[in-house]
């Protein structure tokens, strides 16, 4: 709904007060014309010969302009305690019962004048009282008009600030995993330099700079295939695969069906890193690293593992790892307390990486 300074726009607010406002006369005129039907005067009762009503065209006139008024003024003078706009209705409502009631008995003395009318406010009082309560009806429900237009507007702007610090906390998330996936390549490319092998050096450059244009083009706060993902990790592991090709194997596990699920992008960038910064990188041997995904009912399971050295032993704390860390983070950002993440050893020599999200698709 549009918005001008916190306030109701006018467009919305007279939309809604129209449709409003004309199911509010309709309700008061079926209950005022069943009231003066089932209290009509009988034949020995007196007329009371009052003005008011004699003219439906000066009545709808009349009713429409009042109505307008004290729309108006409910809207400029309320205030966000309650008592104080309920005392504002009341004095609006009686003000402009008050006012309505002498215009129209001036209007219906100039263009009524041979009506033989009774002008007197003892012989119009009831019509008097009644379109007070009228009046004061409509303060109160326009009122709650502008309370709700107003809450749902509070609403709006606590879920749109809400929705811009989610998104700006996991883009700051985001930014961390560059950084440090980065500082890592630049010290194998240094390492192949010291090395005297330019030419894998080179090709790790070019490596790093096509995956640096892929990742930096996507959205940290859009969800990707997990197929996608899996891409991205290709080229990932085709820049470390430039220092450990003769050391490093990588495998992949998962029925085709999983590979539509979503993900966060670059979820697992840091999980396989880490494989290979403590695996690869901590053992003179071979180390495979094992990539596998399963559906369990309604939930994504995604599992990293490594072969590591047998005498690291004892779980790793998630929040050691700037890769572990950042991966915990951006889980919780991205679905509050409806996911898992375990790190750890799984076995001798073995060390595992676990995911537990829930089970989406495009």
């Amino acid at each position: 709904m549009d918005m001008d300074d916190g306030a109701p726009s006018r467009r919305a607010l007279v939309g809604e007060a129209v449709r409003l406002g004309m199911t509010y006369l309709c309700l008061t005129a079926l209950i005022y014309g069943a009231a003066t039907q089932f209290f009509e005067a009988g034949p020995g009762q007196a007329d009371p010969k009052g003005f008011a009503g004699y003219s439906m065209l000066v009545d709808l006139i009349a009713g429409v302009t009042s109505y307008f008024v004290m729309s108006v003024a409910v809207w400029k003078f309320r205030r966000s305690k309650m008592i104080y706009n309920v005392i504002v209705c009341f004095i609006i409502a009686t003000c402009v019962a008050f006012a309505d009631f002498f215009v129209m008995r001036e209007v219906y003395r100039v263009f009524f004048a041979s009506a033989n009318l009774n002008y007197s406010i003892r012989a119009n009082v009831e019509d008097l009282f009644m379109c007070w309560v009228a009046f004061f009806g409509w303060s109160c429900v326009f009122l709650t008009l502008l309370f709700s237009l107003d809450v749902r507007d509070r609403e709006r702007r606590l879920a749109a600030v809400r929705e811009e610090a989610l998104s700006a906390q996991m883009r700051a998330l985001r930014y961390q995993i560059n950084p440090h996936f980065l500082f890592n390549t630049l010290n194998s490319i240094a390492g192949l330099i010291e090395e005297g092998s330019a030419t894998r050096a080179e090709q790790m450059v070019l490596s790093l700079s096509t995956f640096l244009r892929t990742t930096l083009t996507l959205d940290p706060f859009h969800d990707v295939r997990l197929s996608e993902e899996l891409t991205l990790q290709e080229e990932y592991l085709e820049i470390e695969h430039q220092r450990f090709s003769d050391r490093m194997s990588f495998h992949i596990d998962m029925p085709d069906d999983v590979r539509h699920a979503l993900v966060p992008s670059l979820i697992l960038q840091p999980l396989i890193e880490n494989a290979i910064k403590h695996g690869v990188g901590a053992m003179a041997g071979q180390v495979s690293i094992w990539l596998s995904a399963r559906r369990e009912a309604d939930r994504l399971q995604v599992v990293v593992e490594n072969n590591m050295p047998v005498e690291m032993v004892g779980p790793k704390p998630l929040g050691m790892g700037v890769g572990l860390k950042n991966v915990a983070g951006r889980l919780r950002a991205r679905f509050q307390n409806d996911w898992q993440f375990t790190a750890g050893p799984a076995a001798p020599g073995v060390y595992r990486a676990a995911l537990d999200l829930p089970w989406r698709t495009e």
